[in-house]
Formats: C-alpha cells, sequence, structure tokens
C-alpha cells in the first residue's frame, strides 16, 4: 500500500487527538489527586495565561458533551457581581473546573457558606478562593453609608472592613483597596467561624481557603499572603 493511502488515516487520528485535547475536562481521579497547593497553582497558571493574552484552546461544545453526565471541578470561587471580573475569564478555566458564587462585594452570608459547603465536602473541590478586585462598587458604597433598599444591608457586611481599616475616602483608589483586602480576609475568616464544614477540612488540610485581589485595570490577580 501506498505512503499515501495511510494520509487520511493519520488525518482522521490526529483530528480526533486534537478533540480529544481541546475536550479535555477534569475528571474523578484528577480531581481526586490534586493537591489544594496544585489548584491554586493552576488558578495563578490561568490568570496569567489571560495577562498575557493567551488562553487555552477549547473546544466549548465537547466540554458540553464531556460534563454533560457529571462535574468534578477542583475550585470553588467566591467572587463579586461586577461585570470586570468574570472568574472563570480572568483565570483562564474551562467548563466544569471550578464553581463559581457571586455576590456584590463578594460578601459571604448562609446561603455562600451552603454553596461552598456543597462543592467542597459533597463534590470534592480543593481550593476555596474568595476574590476581591479593585475599584469594587459595593466597596465605595460601603465607605460612603449608601443606605438604598436591599443593598443597605449587604454595605452594612462591609462596614467592619471599613471601621478596621481607618479613615479616607471612596475616592481614594488606594484607600478603596486596602478596605478591599480587609473585607476578602474577614470573609476568609467569617466562612471558618461559621462553618464547621469547611473549618474542618482547612484545618484537616483537605481544602484550601485563600484570599485574592483582582486588578480590573491589568487583569492580574494577586493572591494574598496568610
Amino acid at each position: 500500500m501506498r505512503r499515501t493511502a495511510y494520509l487520511p488515516v493519520l488525518a482522521a487520528v490526529m483530528t480526533a487527538a486534537a478533540a480529544l485535547v481541546l475536550a479535555q475536562v477534569s475528571t474523578k481521579e484528577s480531581q481526586a489527586a490534586m493537591t489544594p497547593a496544585q489548584a491554586l497553582q493552576r488558578l495563578k497558571d490561568g490568570n496569567a495565561r489571560f495577562v498575557a493574552g493567551q488562553p487555552k484552546a477549547r473546544d466549548w461544545n465537547a466540554k458540553v458533551i464531556a460534563t454533560a453526565t457529571g462535574q468534578y471541578p477542583y475550585a470553588a470561587v467566591v467572587s463579586c457581581i461586577d461585570s470586570r471580573a468574570p472568574g472563570e475569564i480572568v483565570m483562564d478555566q474551562g467548563i466544569g473546573d471550578m464553581f463559581s458564587l457571586r455576590s456584590a462585594g463578594n460578601v459571604v452570608d448562609t446561603d455562600i457558606f451552603g454553596g461552598l459547603e456543597f462543592a467542597t465536602k459533597v463534590a470534592g473541590a480543593k481550593l476555596v478562593v474568595v476574590l476581591g478586585h479593585t475599584e469594587c462598587g459595593a466597596v465605595k458604597g460601603a465607605i460612603d453609608g449608601v443606605k438604598m433598599g436591599n443593598l443597605t444591608a449587604l454595605l452594612a457586611k462591609i462596614q467592619s472592613a471599613v471601621r478596621d481599616s481607618g479613615p479616607g475616602s471612596s475616592k481614594d483608589p488606594a484607600y478603596v483597596t486596602k478596605v478591599t483586602e480587609k473585607n476578602v480576609r474577614d470573609s476568609i475568616d467569617e466562612i471558618k467561624a461559621r462553618s464547621s464544614i469547611l473549618r474542618e477540612l482547612s484545618a484537616s488540610g483537605q481544602v484550601g481557603i485563600v484570599g485574592g485581589m483582582y486588578d480590573v485595570a491589568t487583569g492580574k490577580i494577586t493572591f494574598l499572603a496568610d
């Protein structure tokens, strides 16, 4: 048989292999083998790709099919509803890679705790990230003491971060960032204090809980030191 007769077969094999790579998703085995530190590194690597403008090539339709029968995310991210900070995009993650829980000012409450408990204890995620961002409107509103409908009660939950950050203005970006970072740390403390499940998973080393700050001007995430 001539070599040219093998070309269609070779092309088909290469196409199938490429499709498999593009459709690659988190599996039960890959999730079980991953450590919290490895999960964090994957998010760091993903953000580096995003900042560099080099996101992974993905076949989204193939990923939909591949995750239809189950999900094995390795991380759960609590972030703000701000339209400029979509977690999956800025950390270059695919379908089935991470849980995304969002609230204005990344404020945590019973609903968020329940979601995180499901994500970790039930679904097996190895990492919880509380992600704040620069120029946060909710934090600015808390600094200014805004009162409006149900937003009043939400912003009240950020007031402790405002008080602990000392005097300042919502027009000062550095001060807003300072309050936002304190709010992220407060949220982490609250998660550990109010969820015995997450506290135990964290203490045993099964799940990591970290904070981060996303810069809306650069796209870069800085993960906070303990």
